[in-house]
């Protein structure tokens, strides 16, 4: 392992809206039907550090594919069998912890091996429906240098917290503190964009309960497509894009086009830049919400708690009333 990047994790400069992002590269072993070792990706943002494996302390009754918990830091964190999770076999153990930040909670993936830090764009990552590593890969990334051409599947976090970690998860259960339907204009949607489908699909309960209809897409660059879609169904109509759409709401992290860049095109663009647009992403910090300003958007809002985020899509509709 390069111990370069180890060090490097936490000195990566922020590359919030333009449409680039940072990968940490690591390998989980063996595929047991191919014997592939194939290269795994998650974002350098969810990541807060990597190190040597540490003790793991064994806890009775854990959930599946927990091995325990490690002190990090003065912390103590469940230690995830990522391997384990998505059915690879390493051939020299458990040697790194990847230590993650992700929707308020903190937890320890281990791998076998971390490989580098690469910086791509969000336009080299496609979307993959859920048909590979039981569902747990988002993305596929396209590492291409002056010889070969690599891929990289990028993991599904909001998946494998789900699966493993449930309690991790906030789940739209309780929908009595989300206050009164939203009472958008006839005809008018909220229109999202999430590559996640667990994501999504909190999502659009949270908004079934608002009694608020909405568009779903997958990336930031279907719903750049699908924007400009209905800007034109509205000028047929003799309306305004704003009778169609009353709010976007994008997450971060997508293939294609990022949610900082949809954010930015929307708000650039006379057609669309009053509509409010509220980013909601697991990829909290002060960093990315002062970003998250200073490319137009109305409002930032952390994942996921289903009556934060309705009180903000709320404040951010009133606002442009």
């Amino acid at each position: 392992m390069n111990s370069n990047v180890l060090q490097e994790v936490d000195e990566r400069s922020n590359l919030a809206g333009t449409n680039k992002f940072e990968l940490l590269l690591f390998r989980l072993g063996e595929e047991p039907q191919s014997s592939r070792r194939e290269l795994f990706g998650i974002n350098v943002f969810k990541v807060r550090e990597a190190l040597v494996m540490p003790q793991v302390t064994v806890m009775p009754g854990a959930p599946k594919h927990v091995l325990g918990v490690a002190n990090i830091r003065g912390q103590i964190i469940p230690v995830i069998d990522l391997p384990a999770v998505v059915g690879c076999v390493p051939k020299t153990g458990l040697n790194i912890l990847v230590v993650t930040e992700y929707e308020r909670s903190v937890q320890g993936f281990a791998v076998e091996e971390v490989e580098e830090i690469v910086r791509l764009e969000w336009s080299k990552v496609l979307s993959a429906e859920a048909n590979a590593v039981g569902g747990m890969v988002t993305s596929i990334a396209r590492l291409e240098d002056d010889q070969t051409t690599r891929l990289a599947l990028v993991l599904d976090v909001e998946k494998v917290l789900r699966d493993v970690l449930p309690s991790r998860v906030h789940e739209v259960k309780d929908t009595h503190n989300m206050g009164p339907a939203l009472g958008l204009k006839p005809g008018a949607v909220i229109l999202t964009a999430d590559d996640s489908y667990v994501a999504r699909a909190q999502i659009e309960k949270a908004l079934q309960a608002l009694h608020a209809p909405f568009v779903s897409t997958k990336t930031g660059k279907e719903a750049w497509e699908r924007l400009q879609t209905l800007a034109n169904e509205a000028r047929a109509e003799g309306k305004r894009i704003e009778d169609k759409v009353q709010l976007v709401l994008t997450d971060l992290e997508m293939p294609e086009m990022d949610g900082f860049t949809l954010t930015r095109h929307i708000k650039q663009d006379e057609r669309f830049k009053n509509i409010p647009v509220v980013i909601h992403s697991s990829l909290s910090g002060s960093a990315n919400e002062d970003h998250a300003r200073s490319v137009g958007a109305d409002a930032y809002v952390a994942k996921f708690v289903a009556d934060e985020l309705a009180q903000t899509i709320r404040k951010a509709i009133a606002a442009h009333a």
